[in-house]
């Protein structure tokens, strides 16, 4: 039996979380708003560290003694009976302390097709973090993926087992994070040491969220809608709203900061790339939860998203913080199709480093297994991990972004172009096939998975030698004719 515990310095863990504090933006989109009629929930992984290598791994289900389960940030539950099988992109270091111990897991899908993405991290005011303060250790983003995925059959049970856990050990940050399966999407915000909130995306609609808590308008009478116990006692006893709507509530402004420039210039941004009809007045104090699309949205739609500047925007030169940022660790897609034979309904559309700059590779929940180039490597470059290969692309770029970057963007485009399209057609053998031999049609889609991942970094590692040597040769002096001739004669 695996014991699954870590224990981190924590001077260390105090520097990662602070680092995190003001990072990442997402994204989730209902199954009747998407082009193909699945589920996604994307998210940019950005860090204030920008040198901190991601693995990729599968966890295999296993059977638990009783006692004590230790997270990564120390806080210790008792362990379940039972986990359940799940993918995850922990950090390098996870495994530096204890083999078995992970943090950071940030997204992932377990074998139910449950899938989580945490955290878009967030604000929480000073009068709400004064009368319910934030709980060390407690629930944080390093640990949520670690604590639901192994558990959760269903994006609804997932929400209510960490409302749980917040409510009983408390939580150290606030944050908002997504977790969905085949049928539903939940958008859930944490907005003080034990109170929380939970709404189910509308299937019409997506959520556009960056690092402000963003739930405001909802009823919490529905049965869209989960929250801690208490929560509206709570909101009165300590005056945090003038007036508590429990047919609109606010949560956002009850525990959060709205108004952020930080934040709401990105909502507007997503907003306006996905439903350019809504035109809506910039800086606003809270833009709409959710919205419907203009068009159905595609998983390269997300993507363009995940990768938006203000270029040609009414803020162009005026916002301080766009959604691509060249501090992105990791940026994913996950989507979750209910027409796929069940092990094939999930899939991660995974990249490393800027988005922009890198490429989105189809990872089909059969995959268990990873080139090794995608488990190794730590906060140091070297040339055997895929992560450094990818993430240094970007930096390689910045010697010369106007020549590199529309090269690096064309490249990927290109090549997700045709990952895409791949995975159109491969959908439909799978399904084919799964009904005549279920396994030869998951091994397919594992090795598929496994093909991309070494195809792209081999593209990766070409492409950034040929631009180092590019770059090589712009430092060499051009000579005149007389001036070479007296060099070579010394």
């Amino acid at each position: 039996m695996k014991t699954w515990s870590v224990t981190f310095a924590a001077s260390a863990i105090a520097v990662a979380i602070s680092g995190n504090a003001i990072a990442c933006t997402g994204l989730i989109v209902g199954k009747g708003a998407s082009t193909d009629g699945s589920i996604m929930i994307a998210r940019n992984e950005d860090f204030g560290i920008n040198n901190w290598n991601k693995y990729l791994e599968y966890r295999s289900a296993q059977d638990n003694q009783p006692g004590d389960w230790t997270l990564g940030n120390g806080l210790v539950v008792p362990m379940p009976e039972h986990f359940l099988a799940y993918s995850s992109i922990p950090d390098w270091d996870a495994v530096t302390v204890d083999s078995d111990g992970k943090y950071y897991e940030e997204r992932g899908i377990n074998e139910y097709n449950v899938a989580v993405s945490a955290t878009t991290s967030a604000e929480v005011n000073d009068k709400a973090a004064k009368a319910d303060p934030l709980v060390k250790p407690g629930v944080i983003e390093a640990i949520i993926p670690t604590l639901i995925l192994p558990q959760a059959k269903s994006a609804k049970q997932g929400v209510e087992l960490l409302g749980q856990y917040i409510e009983t050990y408390g939580a150290g940050e606030g944050n908002s994070l997504y977790i969905a399966d085949v049928n539903e999407a939940w958008l859930f915000e944490i907005g003080s040491g034990h109170h929380w909130i939970a709404v189910k995306v509308p299937d019409d609609s997506y959520a556009m969220i960056a690092n402000g808590l963003r739930i405001h308008g909802v009823n919490l009478a529905s049965d869209d809608v989960m929250h801690s116990q208490g929560l509206t006692e709570f909101v009165k006893q300590h005056k945090l709203l003038d007036k508590v709507d429990t047919k609109s509530f606010n949560f956002a402004k009850a525990f959060g900061v709205i108004g952020d420039e930080y934040n709401i210039d990105r909502e507007w941004l997503g907003q306006k790339i996905l439903t350019p009809s809504k035109h809506q007045q910039n800086r606003r104090a809270q833009y709409p939860l959710f919205m419907q699309p203009d068009d159905k949205i595609s998983v390269d739609d997300v993507a363009e998203v995940l990768s938006a500047t203000y270029d040609g925007t009414a803020l162009e030169g005026k916002a301080k913080r766009p959604i691509r940022v060249e501090r992105q660790l990791e940026s994913h897609i996950i989507q979750l199709r209910a027409d796929m034979p069940k092990e094939l309904q999930g899939v991660i559309w995974q990249s490393f480093g800027v988005l922009p700059e890198s490429v989105l590779v189809p990872l089909y929940s059969t995959l268990q297994d990873y080139p090794k180039a995608y488990q190794v490597g730590d906060d140091t470059y070297s040339d055997d991990s895929a992560y450094w290969q990818f993430r240094s692309l970007t930096a390689l770029a910045s010697a010369n972004p106007d020549k590199y970057l529309p090269l690096l963007k064309e490249t990927w485009d290109k090549e997700e172009t045709r990952l895409y399209k791949q995975v159109e057609h491969l959908d439909a053998t799978l399904s084919d096939m799964y009904k005549q031999d279920k396994q030869a049609a998951l091994d397919m889609a594992a090795d598929y998975s496994y093909g991309q991942l070494k195809r792209t970094l081999n593209m990766a590692t070409e492409i950034r030698y040929k631009m180092l040597t590019d770059l090589t040769k712009s430092t060499e002096k051009k000579y005149s004719e007389e001036e070479f001739k007296k060099i070579m004669s010394l």
